[in-house]
């Protein structure tokens, strides 16, 4: 009986201890690997250079999911396209690395906010032939959405605010504007896992 009563507890502690180690296994297989997502896209921008003023331009990301949400990226954006009546010469880019959040999905959107800063190079009309480009230090909030295509495919919409410190003086220079296009995810391990994934 002793023997019996031995056998039982060893075997209802194995099978306790097995179904543990199953647990901790299966959320690392689902949540192995970084997911690295790199976009493109166009932006469309008031580039504050004199009221109702916009321009168009290219822009790239390349995001990396470390834990929970959260992640890292950079990005790099050039508003060159359709320079405004009266601008002899303007262009704006952008070189911002940032951190961001991916939040849960609702209805198959999956919102995300981040925060980047970096460089900002500048063209600029001027009187001064030998100063029409300057470059600034950058930051900008941002916020947005990304809805499944096709597998590892989403696409991307993104609201961005831009602080330029100091342009010119004490002032602020307050680019502002959405962002249009596709990210292209190189690993189906996705933060917030997806069935389009």
């Amino acid at each position: 009986m002793k023997s019996l009563s031995r056998f039982v507890l060893s075997a209802v502690l194995i099978s306790l201890f097995t179904g543990g180690l199953h647990a901790q296994v299966a959320p690392s297989a689902r949540v192995g690997g970084l997911p690295i997502g790199f976009g493109v896209g166009i932006s469309d921008y008031s580039i504050d250079y004199g009221a109702g003023r916009r321009m168009q331009g290219p822009a790239a990301w390349l995001d990396v999911g470390v834990f929970h949400g959260l992640g890292v990226d950079v990005s790099a954006r050039s508003i060159y396209f359709n320079t405004p009546t009266g601008l002899s010469r303007m262009q704006q880019t952008t070189y911002l690395g940032g951190i961001h959040y991916e939040g849960k999905q609702v209805f198959h959107v999956r919102p995300f906010v981040r925060m980047g800063g970096g460089l900002g190079v500048i063209e600029f009309p001027s009187n001064n032939p030998l100063y029409t480009r300057d470059s600034y230090s950058v930051f900008a909030p941002s916020g947005g959405v990304e809805i499944p295509i096709v597998p590892k495919v989403f696409l991307r919409a993104e609201y961005e605010y831009q602080y330029w410190k100091e342009y010119h003086g004490s002032n602020y220079l307050n680019p502002t504007g959405a962002t249009l296009g596709v990210t292209y995810y190189f690993r189906g391990m996705h933060p917030r896992p997806h069935p389009y994934n």
